[in-house]
């Protein structure tokens, strides 16, 4: 078989499918801020405060000494508390008013939450027993919800 001869003027004639562009750098953080737009928006205190203020006016959303110096198993809390986000999320769903505070002392694991009331009272105290036995049993330590129920969400200003 011969291979079939391509001249050098056909390469010539196609446009640069490979070319390459470069832009100047816009430098503009856009992660994490609320978008202002045109009338009132409310916002609550967690989407308030910006990123880069974690530590100064806004708190951690998981508190462990996963992160001090020297200490093991970081990454293994994380994974534990988007699991328990996740579960959450899903088991009471969309009655979290707020972000879910997790904060773990001495081999137990505090749940802090505000909710909103949309359910009765009686499947709001079954989902955070059932809650609270499932993640027990799964993480071998005890697990506590304290849950405060609102009526709407908490609005901390208006954008």
């Amino acid at each position: 078989m011969r291979k079939p001869v391509v001249s050098s003027r056909v390469f010539q004639s196609l446009p640069c499918l490979h070319s390459f562009h470069t832009s100047s750098n816009l430098e503009k953080v856009v992660a994490g801020r609320v978008k202002v737009s045109k009338g009132e928006k409310p916002v609550t205190y967690e989407k308030a405060n910006f990123p880069f203020q974690i530590g100064v006016r806004k708190s951690w959303n998981s508190h462990h000494t996963g992160n001090l110096e020297d200490e093991d198993g970081a990454a293994e809390r994380t994974l534990e508390d988007f699991f328990i986000r996740k579960f959450i999320d899903g088991t009471l769903h969309q009655c979290l008013a707020t972000d879910l505070i997790i904060k773990r002392r001495a081999n137990r694991i505090f749940l802090v939450a505000i909710m909103l009331r949309r359910l009765p009272p009686q499947k709001f105290y079954f989902l955070i027993g059932y809650t609270e036995e499932l993640l027990s049993h799964w993480f071998k330590c005890p697990v506590k919800m304290e849950v405060q129920i609102v009526d709407e969400k908490p609005i901390y200003k208006w954008l």
